[in-house]
């Protein structure tokens, strides 16, 4: 989300700007600790995001030093500029895409086929693997989870492992997916705002993934209780070739419309060839998946604008100047040291953002403009900056136990959020492996 009005003149770096943010964050967080506080479920979903940020924009126009005109039109520009078109149309197809591959089988043969190759002593692991498989298929944690869930709860039973360990497992492995996924939000949200290949992105989150994820594998081999005969599953390979499919094409760097485009296509085909499923309703599921994306969608818009006006008002240098000012005071030292520092400092932003909006995605649409400045200051490359960013929330994401999906996996396994996420053994663990390829890796 570079500056979408280059001709408008900047302010110089200002704190008051940085108040409709305030505003936003506050009405969200304040609306969310209140109604946990009155025992309501999903309390921090109560005040839809897309309202909580009107306000802010009101207040960001009314401090705005531009004639109302100008700032209706920077606010605008904010809007309609071509990262938050891309990122919105992109949205679109990959909830389109997962509502008809779960509407055709998709994500029922993904779990079979799963289900089918996990021995009986390693369920733990299994489900992890599970989940993250179809996670980085579908892009989404939540509707992994949603999936994923109560067939995990059935075999916990079954097997008598612990409800808390088994929700960490499917926990872990849906949040592994997200993070990694081409198709996520919240790779979208970091590539765009960054200016990256998704597929470089994906290749720079695997240095940091695949040493998290054999650990967490490890961890849940060795925390193993009980085992039990699983029932023979029946294995449709022909719903989940769409998924592979995708992951294939999206991989080997084929344009992620098109990658999106040939899947929804795919996808729908299975099911006109394999089951009762008509072209009207292949059309009403591809609408159902834009629905999906309603709020994410206006949200990006929405805070798009809001950036717009804040960067215009010097609220986004003001953040640049105090992170520039500890990444000086922490490192002297130019070249290596200098990266460093300055991916610790969106790593550090984008967890602090994480933690008050409880969205990984808003995390990083809020903080990416903050982001690249620092990466082009510092010389961290593109895809790096996008790589941290995800990977920050993710690990926030999964340890808040009033996030969307502790709450739903807490509400499906009847367990408390808190024990959830002190389950959720992949964001710890990345969280460690992060910090130290971070501060460790040699830069070339």
């Amino acid at each position: 989300m570079s500056n979408p009005t280059p001709a408008t003149q900047h302010s110089p770096a200002s704190f008051i700007a940085l108040l409709p943010l305030f505003v936003f964050l506050g009405l969200f967080i304040g609306a969310g600790v209140y109604f946990q506080s009155q025992g309501v479920d999903f309390a921090f979903y109560q005040l839809p995001s897309v309202i909580a940020i009107l306000p802010a924009i009101i207040l960001a126009l009314i401090l705005s030093k531009q004639k109302l005109n100008q700032s209706i039109d920077t606010f605008i520009g904010g809007i309609g500029h071509s990262n938050i078109i891309a990122m919105c149309l992109i949205y679109l197809l990959a909830g389109a895409f997962a509502a008809v591959a779960k509407a055709t089988g998709g994500v029922d043969a993904t779990v079979a086929l799963g289900l089918s190759l996990i021995p009986s002593n390693l369920l733990l692991p299994g489900f992890f693997v599970i989940a993250a498989f179809i996670a980085t298929a579908m892009g989404t944690s939540m509707g992994t989870i949603a999936a994923v869930a109560p067939i995990a709860l059935g075999v916990a039973d079954q097997a008598q492992i612990d409800y808390a360990l088994m929700a960490g497992a499917v926990m872990s492995g849906a949040l592994f997916g997200d993070n990694l996924s081409i198709i996520s939000d919240t790779t979208i949200a970091a590539t765009r705002t960054q200016g990256c290949d998704m597929k470089d992105k994906f290749r720079e989150n695997l240095i940091f993934a695949i040493p998290a994820s054999l650990l967490t594998l490890l961890a849940f081999v060795f925390a193993g209780q009980g085992q039990a005969e699983l029932a023979t599953q029946n294995i449709d390979l022909i719903k989940v070739i769409p998924y592979l499919t995708i992951l294939i094409l999206a991989v080997a760097g084929l344009n992620v419309f098109v990658v999106l485009t040939l899947g929804i296509l795919l996808a729908g085909a299975t099911g006109l060839f394999t089951m009762d499923y008509g072209v009207i309703q292949f059309g009403k599921d591809i609408y159902a998946g834009f629905s999906n994306m309603q709020e994410i969608f206006i949200l990006s818009m929405l805070v798009g604008g809001l950036a717009a006006l804040m960067q215009q008002q010097g609220g986004l240098a003001f953040v640049s100047k105090q992170i520039e000012k500890l990444i000086t005071r922490f490192s002297k030292a130019q070249g290596e040291a200098s990266c460093r520092a300055a991916e610790l400092g969106m790593a550090g932003i984008v967890a602090v953002t994480n933690t008050c909006v409880a969205n990984n995605t808003v995390s990083i649409v809020v903080t990416g403009d903050i982001a690249k400045d620092l990466a082009e200051k510092h010389g961290v490359s593109p895809k790096r900056a996008a790589s941290v960013l995800d990977i920050f929330a993710c690990i926030i994401q999964g340890l808040i136990p009033y996030g969307a999906q502790a709450l739903l996996i807490a509400s499906t396994f009847s367990i408390t959020p808190l024990a959830a996420v002190s389950h959720a053994w992949y964001c710890m663990i990345l969280a460690v492996v992060a910090v130290a390829i971070v501060i460790f890796r040699k830069r070339h």
